[in-house]
């Protein structure tokens, strides 16, 4: 049980340091709209971390899966100067090798809540008052 709560603080401490590079130091092109890294896995050994980000501020003008894509792209091109930040700053044997994957949650979420309103359920005061 300690080693996952390891995994989970070392997932969150990678976590801040990819978000602080994507503010401060790394200046792609591909990087245009804002990008949120919501969450960092690591795996129970420590060797993998995969990286969910979700991207915001859409571009109109590109499709949003090749906005992604592209996305991917830099952070994978980005990949060495991150991992040598996270070894900088975390003091680990081995630094995990990053995976990086795009958050669709927010997404499911949405589309969860179009089906809830589509089901147009009305709600009565008398079943707030039973609970």
């Amino acid at each position: 049980m300690a080693k996952g709560h390891r995994m989970e603080r070392l997932g969150e401490e990678i976590r801040k340091i990819i978000s602080d590079l994507l503010l401060k130091e790394l200046k792609d092109p591909r990087f245009s709209a804002m990008i949120s890294i919501t969450a960092v896995e690591v795996t129970s050994d420590g060797s993998y971390a995969t990286v969910y980000f979700s991207v915001l501020g859409l571009d109109p003008q590109k499709n949003k899966e090749q906005e992604q894509q592209d996305v991917i792209e830099a952070l994978q091109h980005a990949k060495g100067i991150i991992r040598r930040e996270i070894g900088r700053s975390i003091k680990l044997r081995h630094v995990p090798d990053l995976i990086f994957k795009v958050d669709k949650s927010l997404e499911y979420g949405r589309h969860i809540e179009e089906i809830i309103d589509e089901l147009d359920i009305k709600h009565d005061e008398e079943d707030d008052e039973i609970q």
